[in-house]
């Protein structure tokens, strides 16, 4: 494997600044907030967006064409990863950032000013289509170049909590999209919604996007890749040499990543689905649990990212790990005593959520060396979460249906649990140490 020497004093000190950590925390984490928001937007009007783009007499099939458009932007993305992850080794970080935040927000806001089926026909839902795929195939490369640039910024003995960030933002985002579209339903009637009020969260990518955008372009690139551009160490083939030398590496990243994506959409999606269609709950009381989990993961995280900093990375993951084995089964059985339990269940779930959240990513970012670090950290996270992620509503609403028992998604995050202690036990101990010294 390629390694590098430490960078040079003239580019560590850049790092180590406060207000530059600040900065590049703000840099990172601003466009996965514009992401989730975009997430949330979408997937809370997906009935109005059916009404307005399909045309009428089907609502149910309407709903799904809506909701296989917000499929295929999952499948697209490890395209993306294979185009922005490699890019970004070989460009820089900052530029990489830059050009997803312009493409995807600009596409999200061109969403926002589109003609509906009933003004351009059948042009409606094609065009939906197409800047939802480019929507998805921009936000393939949001993840590892945010992350590589989180983790080439923050101080070693901080970048546990440095890169938890990355979460933070996209925490926030999902609840302040879904804190939008509460204030539409509150606001709005049935037909001033359906009318024009659906675009309002859509054009409020705009001002989130350039906001995002500037903060990118006025930052210095990381200190790590100004090292590798200094030493005209930049590699000319990342995709070659991360498949030649870092496929262990991918491999223990896409576990770790698996952990990860499997209770993310289980705990922060699907669960509201799951308690008023299979534990009887109100739409609100599941609403309510799903936002208070949000709110604690928005505690957590970045405290489960500073532990890691204090005790490492594998303590901390492999306690999460270990913990989402032992109690996804038990805490699924727990929701079915009633709401009480259902709030137990859940915020348990939660917190163990939010562990692997805060240590998931750093850990990740720190086994790739530099030269393919964003190459290998969007391969992995993207193809992981085209497979595992978007898939967990379907596949739990299949299973409890072929098989009539509600305990199914503990067995599956159990599975999830797995695979991802399998990979972090076979990892080394990463924190404090110097990113040169974890490529050794």
């Amino acid at each position: 494997m390629t390694t590098q020497d430490s960078p040079p004093d003239e580019f560590v000190t850049t790092a180590t600044d406060p207000a530059m950590l600040r900065r590049s925390i703000a840099a990172g984490a601003v466009g996965v907030f514009v992401h989730w928001f975009d997430w949330a937007a979408y997937a809370y009007l997906a009935s109005t967006i059916a009404s307005v783009f399909f045309p009428a007499g089907d609502a149910t099939a309407g709903l799904l064409a809506v909701f296989g458009v917000f499929a295929v932007s999952f499948g697209i993305r490890p395209i993306g990863a294979l185009v922005f992850g490699p890019l970004g080794d070989r460009i820089g970080r900052k530029r990489t950032l830059s050009i997803v935040i312009f493409v995807m927000s600009g596409a999200t806001l061109v969403i926002g000013l589109l003609p509906g089926y009933s003004t351009i026909g059948i042009a409606a839902p094609l065009l939906l289509v197409f800047l939802r795929l480019l929507q998805g195939f921009a936000a393939g490369g949001e993840f590892g170049s945010a992350a590589s640039f989180l983790a080439e910024y923050a101080p070693r003995h901080r970048r546990g909590f440095g890169v938890s960030w990355l979460e933070v933002g996209s925490l926030l985002g999902f609840l302040a999209g879904s804190f939008v579209f509460l204030l539409l339903s509150l606001g709005l009637s049935a037909d001033q919604l359906a009318s024009w009020g659906w675009r309002i969260p859509f054009l409020l990518a705009a001002p989130l996007g350039i906001i995002g955008f500037v903060i990118r372009t006025k930052i210095e690139d990381t200190p790590e890749y100004r090292a590798l551009e200094a030493t005209g160490d930049v590699p000319r083939s990342p995709v070659r040499e991360l498949f030649r030398d870092n496929k262990k590496q991918l491999f223990q990243a896409a576990g770790l990543m698996t952990m990860m994506h499997v209770p993310f959409y289980a705990v922060l999606t699907y669960l509201v689905t799951y308690e008023t269609d299979h534990l009887g709950h109100s739409a609100g009381d599941a609403a309510l649990l799903s936002t208070v989990i949000s709110l604690l993961a928005l505690v957590l995280v970045p405290a489960f990212g500073r532990l890691s900093d204090r005790v490492g990375r594998r303590p901390v993951l492999l306690g999460a790990g270990i913990a989402l084995f032992v109690l996804a089964t038990p805490a699924y059985l727990v929701m079915r005593t009633g709401l009480t339990g259902t709030w137990i269940g859940g915020l348990t779930l939660g917190v163990v959520l939010a562990a692997i959240l805060g240590t998931y990513a750093v850990w990740s970012a720190e086994i790739f060396p530099t030269r393919t670090r964003q190459g290998g950290l969007s391969i992995a996270y993207n193809l992981t979460a085209a497979l595992f992620a978007g898939t967990v509503p379907y596949l739990m609403t299949v299973l409890i249906s072929a098989t009539g028992s509600t305990l199914v998604p503990g067995p599956y995050l159990m599975a999830a649990a797995a695979v991802g202690l399998v990979a972090a036990f076979s990892m080394r101990e990463t924190a404090g140490k110097s990113l040169s010294q974890t490529e050794d």
